[in-house]
């Protein structure tokens, strides 16, 4: 009969899926670090939308947008687990812990966000990481019934948006998010981003000192959501890779038969209307929200079906994920030094497809250096850190990682 790894144990299968996460996380952020805001959601904006501009687009809005984002909180609620049931496993504080990991974590958040890069999501995962605390104790059907109903909140709530472009409310400042910006507006995002750090750092501060508020209130039904299906896909098995392979290739065909024809058919919408601003606000960030947790569920699948035990691949791919908070932080820092004015000042020079050289690069760096690091340290520079704040005393980091 299988039993439950103790409680010091490592989770394999769990580093391989957060290693794709977080490579995989970098192709949607790399629009956001490149091209003015507009071109995240609508290719019209910025960067090209016909031919390869246009198919990188269209791979990355049926397999990728919004997934990776979903599958790092699905970890991130189930890593928020395992940390708990450990703390209670040896008889400690397991709210202190958390709650103090959680308010470091919110302090990392705010620095990345208000010093480096707008796009920030560690103070959203901090602040909706807390209320996730006393939700841990359900059982995994209760976990999952919260979880579609937060799911079903956030279609209605997101539903909004498109709502307002059809009474024509708002149209403007939705324009410069869904649609496409005026040229003036463009040439301003440019101006900015090729420009100096200050003139950025004071823009940035000015406009997103508050963002993990507002975002707590558009996306924390959501993430929580993911947060309770992570806790739940570990409870369960699923993330430890403890299932069957036949149930595995079960559920990855009942997930992404539904929703893959759902959001090509969306994509091919998007195309056909030239992604006006009713039908991207609509499909692009209503219609996904119900069919997305299917496609994230699909994801932890087709990772643990294709990973190989011992695989060179699979190894790389766990460091990376072993060092995930180090390697999305580090990604920022090399990233606006590459886009931004104060560093080399690409921004807004590539194309939407060229982007992907620079992704494929970071890619190589992230599963060359993370596997060497964990042979002669025990965690990633910033895990260190973060691990030593929340515990209140440097923790010992020469030595191999632990398995």
């Amino acid at each position: 009969m299988d039993t439950a790894p103790p409680p010091h144990a490592r989770l394999a299968a769990l580093d391989v899926v957060r290693g794709v996460a977080v490579l995989g996380i970098l192709l949607l952020n790399i629009v956001s670090f490149a091209m003015p805001e507009a071109a995240y959601v609508n290719p019209r904006a910025y960067g090209g939308w016909r031919g390869a501009d246009l198919a990188v687009w269209a791979v990355n809005f049926v397999l990728f947008d919004g997934k990776m984002r979903g599958l790092f909180s699905f970890l991130f609620g189930a890593s928020m687990l395992l940390v708990i049931d450990r703390a209670e496993a040896k008889g400690e504080d397991a709210a202190s812990i958390h709650y103090r990991r959680m308010g470091w974590l919110l302090a990392f958040g705010l620095a990345h966000l208000w010093l480096i890069w707008k796009g920030d999501i560690l103070a959203h995962y901090a602040l909706v990481g807390m209320l996730a605390f006393g939700l841990r104790d359900l059982p995994v059907g209760r976990m999952l019934v919260l979880g579609g109903l937060l799911i079903a909140a956030t279609t209605v709530l997101s539903a909004t948006i498109p709502a307002a472009v059809f009474h024509g409310q708002a149209i403007e400042a939705l324009n410069r998010t869904f649609g496409v910006p005026s040229a003036a507006e463009i040439a301003r995002e440019l101006a900015l981003h090729r420009g100096g750090y200050a003139a950025l750092f004071r823009a940035r501060f000015a406009e997103y000192a508050t963002m993990p508020l507002t975002m707590l209130w558009l996306y924390g039904p959501e993430t929580l959501a993911y947060m309770l299906f992570g806790m739940a896909a570990l409870r369960s098995g699923m993330l430890r890779g403890e299932w069957p392979r036949e149930r595995y290739r079960r559920w990855l065909r009942a997930c992404w038969g539904i929703a893959l024809p759902v959001e090509a058919a969306i994509a091919m919408w998007l195309i056909f209307t030239r992604f006006e601003l009713f039908p991207v606000a609509l499909g692009a960030w209503t219609l996904t929200v119900p069919v997305r947790p299917l496609m994230i569920a699909g994801w932890i699948c087709v990772i643990l079906l294709l990973a190989r035990p011992g695989g060179a691949l699979t190894d790389r791919l766990s460091a990376a994920g072993r060092m995930a908070f180090t390697n999305y932080l580090l990604t920022s820092l090399v990233c606006t030094t590459l886009f931004y004015g104060y560093g080399l000042g690409w921004y807004g020079h590539l194309s939407r497809w060229q982007l992907y050289l620079v992704v494929a690069a970071l890619w190589t760096a992230m599963l060359l250096w993370s596997k060497p690091w964990l042979a002669r340290f025990r965690f990633g520079p910033f895990e260190w850190l973060w691990r030593s704040l929340a515990r209140g005393r440097l923790q010992p980091l020469r030595g191999p990682a632990s398995v």
